[in-house]
C-alpha cells in the first residue's frame, strides 16, 4: 500500500555511514549510501522556507525605505506672519504661515521642482523658482526680513 510505503520510506534515515572495520586505520569511508528523494524534498521545504521568509522580509525593507525616500520638505525663515506658498511642476499646492520666531516648514511635498513664493496681505512679495526636492533631502528657502528680524517683535 502507498502509505505503508511513504511511512517505510519517511523512517529510513536520510544518510548511513559504514566506516572501515574497527581497529583498522580510517583512511576513507568505505559506504556512504543517501535516499536522495528524501533529501531532495527535505531540502525543497527548507529552501521554500527560507526563502519565503527572505521575501517577507525584503518587502518590509522596500516598503519602508520607499516610503521614507519619496518626500521631502521646503524650510526656512521669512518675516513672522506671512504665508509661505509651494507649487510644484506636477501641480502640487501647499502654503504654511510662518510662526512668531521667523520659521515656517511644509511637508511632505512629492519629489519635484518647486516655485516658492512669499505672500502678505494676498499679495506676492518674493519669488524663488526652480527649487529641486530629491530624494531623502529637503531645500532651505530662505526670504529677506526686516533689518534681518525675522521674529515678530516681542509683545505682538
Amino acid at each position: 500500500m502507498l502509505h505503508e510505503r511513504v511511512a517505510k520510506q519517511l523512517a529510513e534515515p536520510l544518510f548511513e555511514l559504514s566506516l572501515m572495520k574497527p581497529g583498522s586505520p580510517m583512511k576513507s569511508i568505505e559506504h556512504f549510501e543517501t535516499n536522495s528523494h528524501q533529501r531532495r524534498a527535505a531540502l525543497s521545504v527548507w529552501g521554500m522556507a527560507i526563502a519565503a521568509a527572505l521575501s517577507l522580509y525584503g518587502m518590509t525593507a522596500l516598503t519602508t525605505a520607499q516610503a521614507q525616500g519619496t518626500t521631502a520638505s521646503i524650510f526656512g525663515q521669512a518675516p513672522a506672519g506671512a504665508t509661505v506658498t509651494v507649487h510644484s511642476t506636477t501641480g502640487v499646492r501647499r502654503h504654511a504661515t510662518v510662526d512668531a520666531k521667523g520659521h515656517y516648514l511644509i511637508k511632505p511635498l512629492s519629489l519635484s521642482v518647486y516655485t516658492v513664493m512669499l505672500e502678505k496681505d494676498g499679495k506676492t512679495i518674493e519669488t524663488r523658482s526652480n527649487i529641486p526636492l530629491t530624494v531623502g533631502g529637503g531645500a532651505e528657502v530662505d526670504f529677506a526680513c526686516p533689518n534681518d528680524q525675522c521674529a515678530a517683535p516681542e509683545g505682538s
